[in-house]
């Protein structure tokens, strides 16, 4: 491993600001508390590809994984 490479070993390090981010949009956006709008991605196709390293969707923005989410509900 390239000292920086993202690979499956390290993505987790990624993925809690991802969460947090993501979780604020559609806690705004939708309205909901935040545990709910927590588990609307935890429950999501999107953070099953999104904890997969080889989709890349971890270069994605907040943005980018909430109309992600949305398009696959």
């Amino acid at each position: 491993m390239i000292i920086g490479e993202i690979d499956q070993d390290n993505l987790y390090l990624l993925l809690p600001s991802k969460v947090s981010l993501l979780a604020g949009m559609i806690q705004k956006h939708e309205h909901l508390p935040l545990l709910d709008a927590i588990k609307e991605i935890y429950l999501s196709k999107t953070y099953k590809q999104l904890e997969d390293e080889s989709t890349k969707m971890w270069h994605l923005g907040p943005v980018a994984l909430y109309q992600n989410i949305k398009a696959n509900i």
